[in-house]
């Protein structure tokens, strides 16, 4: 008996729909009746539709199950379709090629945004909200400027960089700029380790408290009970 495997039989146009669809499909270019072909047709849109409920909430549902019927006879069935009759060179259209901005980023590490805003807010009317928007985007820039350098920033590369990127429109004082408080974290490398420390007395602990070695009280004999065959507690002192 000859084996008939999937890979072995033509690519389904659209898996979707299962291999018994096309063979409908197949079965229908074969029919030489236009009235019963048409009619065939319209059985095999039917089953197409329950096959895919989802669809029926769409708009053109009907539409697309035809568009499905042409592209599975591979545009070849010559059927009376209600809607346009779709092409090959229709349904594989090339997408447009998407244009990849080539703006050059000076200042990397704070971003594109940042230069942008500064130069928008060169032209801000507002004195307060501009102010206002400065110290919040130089606080931004002194946290980027930690994480990028591992160091804590220099409020002159800070102002030099807001001029540069204002184009001379802003310009932020080195006081103001002090008193502005850090919202950069402190690397993991900095802080102190003292929480490891801690570990290590409480296991040393938990591993004398397993071996039945316990810590001799300040001041007064240690009492250990123990117990006989009446299973009555017996108390002992353990300094003699």
């Amino acid at each position: 008996m000859k084996k008939n495997y999937n890979y072995t039989r033509r690519k389904l146009y659209l898996p979707e729909y299962g291999r018994h669809i096309h063979e409908m499909v197949d079965q229908l270019m074969t029919i030489e009746d236009r009235e019963e072909r048409n009619r065939q047709a319209r059985a095999v849109i039917a089953v197409m539709g329950n096959l895919q409920p989802l669809l029926r909430d769409t708009a053109d549902f009907t539409h697309k199950l035809w568009d499905h019927l042409f592209i599975m006879s591979d545009f070849q069935l010559d059927v009376d379709s209600p809607y346009a009759r779709p092409s090959r060179q229709d349904l594989t259209v090339t997408p447009r090629k998407m244009q990849y901005s080539q703006e050059r980023i000076a200042f990397k590490h704070y971003g594109k945004y940042v230069a942008r805003m500064f130069r928008k807010l060169s032209t801000e009317p507002d004195k307060e909200a501009r102010d206002s928007a400065v110290d919040s985007l130089a606080r931004y820039m002194r946290s980027k400027s930690f994480e990028y350098n591992q160091e804590h920033p220099n409020n002159e590369v800070i102002i030099k960089d807001i001029k540069q990127m204002s184009e001379n429109g802003i310009e932020l004082d080195e006081v103001a700029l002090n008193n502005l408080r850090s919202d950069y974290k402190q690397h993991l490398s900095a802080r102190p380790a003292k929480a490891p420390q801690r570990l290590q007395i409480r296991v040393g602990q938990k591993n004398t408290q397993q071996k039945g070695q316990y810590p001799a009280s300040k001041g007064r004999p240690m009492v250990r009970t123990q117990k006989n065959n009446n299973d009555t507690p017996t108390r002992y002192n353990s300094q003699k």
